[in-house]
């Protein structure tokens, strides 16, 4: 008969498996765009969902925006927006913050033809 391994929760689990498959940078990857997300969504409302998490170019972080004024109040807010960064479970510290203006697209948005 064979015996139960103790339940752990996948949270436990999921960076060993992960480091096993070779796809920790891309977990590691993915938690920091949802920091990103949830750092904007408090400290940006306005920007909720209009912003994301492009890549870590150290020492800059580069994020996308959907529109100019957006990608304005990122830029306004950067040296916050930067420190709570630094201080998620996942983040980095990076000095410098580019926004880089993306408009969302027609199949985007989920209009289609």
């Amino acid at each position: 008969m064979n015996q139960r391994r103790p339940m752990r929760r996948i949270g436990d689990v999921l960076p060993t498996v992960a480091a096993a498959l070779g796809i920790d940078g891309e977990l590691r990857l993915a938690r920091q765009m949802a920091a990103w997300q949830r750092i904007v969504e408090e400290r940006v409302p306005a920007a909720s969902g209009a912003s994301s998490l492009l890549s870590l170019q150290p020492p800059t972080l580069v994020v996308s925006a959907t529109s100019p004024i957006v990608a304005q109040e990122l830029r306004l807010r950067q040296v916050d927006l930067l420190a709570a960064f630094g201080q998620a479970p996942d983040g980095e510290r990076m000095i410098e913050l580019r926004v880089v203006v993306r408009p969302i697209g027609p199949a985007e948005s989920g209009f289609r033809r």
